[in-house]
């Protein structure tokens, strides 16, 4: 039965993607987009399979967890319908609505893992309970997601649409994590409606209906999702704004932004106890110091100052970009982590030194930049486990490389890379 239920649901919505304008407007033909889709699929198989044989590895124990408890879920719709509508609105502590960034006894804390399994119950009626089912399920919505940030950066580097493709969808850290069943896809669909809708908003100089949908849908799935991602968001994106405003000031515009919040995120406690943002980061290291999983690392402990956090700046930038390092690697999943971030170093240093000029869409590449940058900081201060490092930061991968992938000089690589194997060849027959 499970078979064919995944035969006929793939080959529908492999039919489907061919046809919802959202996808064809990429400019990307039917197979492609199939393609695509399939690699998404095979991608949240082998998440599930990972999850299913090896659940302690690199936490991976979640997605199967997820699973259960929105069959667990899907039952209660037939037997309480009542309690199934309404439960997702329901504060079981007495203050944890208020506990907006709090690990434990926070309403908030709590909706990420409700939304997600709310969903999976949603998917659960129409493939009656089967994870491998709801993989096709969820591979279709969290497409949105690499499909907007493709439309947005073809549009910018229409003469690139090929690398662009390859950035997006063949980062293997990329690839796994947003196609696996957990927050990551989603959150990425998200991240990527609200870029589409202010790129194309602010180039038609028309924030229409759609545009305001796209946007407040991924404001939403952020703030359900990963709460504190709204904070690190909402500078860059009143930045970007601004600097569409005044584009000949996008850099200062971004710069003076971010120190004004910067400034604002240790002093706001003084205004208001509860927004005690340094406390709030502290709080969440030490709640991951505390896990001691398979992966975490000895850290520093950050202090709710800025001295503190100052001083653990590189410790930061060592965890939350250059880890894990060879001898950190215990599995297969830490090895290919490890793998892949000596290529995306070597991709920067290739991009350091054979890059073009041509920069198209300064303020969107800044916004990039800017964000990605202060989300990768924000990890390496609070979580000291690499597994969920590796997780946190797949999100603003594409963010990151296809600026890159784009600038490099490939044609003058090529022929340099000709060139030498033309000369070694010449020494060898002489």
């Amino acid at each position: 039965m499970e078979y064919l239920l995944f035969v006929a649901w793939l080959v529908l919505f492999a039919w489907i993607i061919t046809k919802v304008k959202f996808f064809t407007r990429s400019g990307l033909s039917q197979p492609q987009l199939i393609i695509v889709f399939l690699l998404k699929v095979m991608a949240g198989i082998f998440y599930g399979w990972i999850g299913l044989y090896y659940g302690n590895l690199a936490q991976m124990v979640d997605t199967w967890s997820f699973h259960t408890n929105g069959i667990a879920e899907y039952r209660l719709l037939y037997n309480n319908p009542h309690e199934y509508f309404t439960n997702l609105f329901r504060n079981p502590y007495e203050s944890g609505i208020y506990k907006f960034f709090a690990n434990s006894d926070s309403y908030w804390n709590d909706l990420k893992g409700n939304v997600l399994v709310k969903i999976l119950s949603v998917f659960d009626i129409f493939s009656f309970g089967y994870y491998y089912v709801n993989v096709i399920f969820y591979s279709f919505i969290t497409l949105f997601g690499p499909i907007a940030v493709y439309r947005v950066m073809a549009d910018v580097f229409p003469r690139k649409k090929m690398v662009i493709l390859i950035a997006i969808f063949l980062i293997p850290s990329f690839l796994y994590w947003t196609s696996g069943i957990h927050k990551e896809g989603l959150i990425f669909t998200g991240l990527g409606l609200i870029v589409y809708g202010i790129y194309f908003g602010t180039k038609e100089k028309r924030f229409s209906i759609k545009r305001w949908l796209s946007i407040l849908t991924g404001l939403l799935l952020i703030l359900v999702l990963r709460n504190f991602l709204i904070v690190i968001i909402i500078p860059a994106l009143l930045a970007w704004l601004l600097a569409n405003r005044w584009p000949k000031y996008g850099l200062a515009i971004f710069c003076s932004l971010y120190l004004f919040f910067g400034i604002l995120f240790f002093t706001a406690r003084y205004i208001n106890p509860r927004f005690d943002f340094p406390q709030a980061v502290v709080n969440k290291q030490q709640e991951f110091v505390k896990q001691r999983g398979k992966s975490s690392v000895p850290i520093e402990q950050l202090k709710p100052n800025a001295f503190s956090f100052l001083k653990n700046t590189p410790q930061a930038i060592n965890l939350s970009t250059l880890r894990p390092f060879p001898k950190d690697v215990h599995h297969i999943l830490s090895l290919a982590a490890a793998i892949e971030i000596d290529m995306l170093l070597l991709l920067f240093v290739l991009f350091l030194i054979w890059r073009t000029d041509d920069l198209h869409s300064k303020n969107l590449i800044y916004f990039c930049v800017f964000f990605s940058f202060s989300l990768l900081m924000a990890i390496g201060f609070s979580v000291n486990n690499l597994g969920a490092i590796v997780r946190y930061r797949s999100i603003i991968i594409p963010l990151l490389i296809i600026p890159m992938m784009v600038r490099i000089n490939w044609s003058k690589l090529s022929q340099l890379f000709s060139s030498n194997i033309k000369n070694k060849n010449n020494i060898t027959n002489s």
